[in-house]
């Protein structure tokens, strides 16, 4: 699968990941499905981590709601989600695999590992017949 994403977004992942440090960051990101089966990230929501943690997160209900709400009215759909990794590699750790209940969602991760350097990759993680595959996706940065 190959998914795109602004360099404008990266940038914003990034701000407001660094902001957020220690903690790790979250969020949704929205847009559509190509025919050609890319997929095209056109819009990224911030959003808060409930657990207030630097090794796991949890999506605030209420704003996972109205970020739900937005893509809608905006005749976008969800993609996956995003968070950073403050201090590991842009991988996903053995909780993120495990907590990874869509299998049709992208999983983004941003890892502030280097802090001069971030690195964002894009995952696909699925449970079939008990095991748990990942397979790194094709990720592509674009201008806007």
């Amino acid at each position: 699968m190959r998914v795109t994403i602004s360099r404008a977004y990266f940038a914003e992942m990034c701000a407001h990941a660094r902001k957020n440090l220690p903690e790790e960051s979250c969020g949704l990101v929205a847009g559509r499905d190509l025919p050609d089966g890319t997929r095209e990230i056109l819009r990224v929501y911030f959003l808060t981590n409930t657990d207030h943690s630097r090794e796991h997160f949890s999506i605030d209900p209420r704003e996972q709601l109205a970020a739900i709400r937005d893509m809608r009215s905006r005749g976008l759909i969800p993609l996956g989600n995003w968070h950073s990794h403050p201090e590991s590699p842009s991988r996903p750790s053995e909780e993120d695999k495990r907590l990874a209940n869509d299998s049709r969602a992208t999983y983004l991760i941003l890892s502030l590992e280097q802090a001069d350097s971030p690195v964002l990759n894009a995952f696909h993680i699925e449970t079939v017949d008990g095991i748990r595959t990942v397979r790194r996706e094709e990720l592509v940065f674009i201008e806007e």
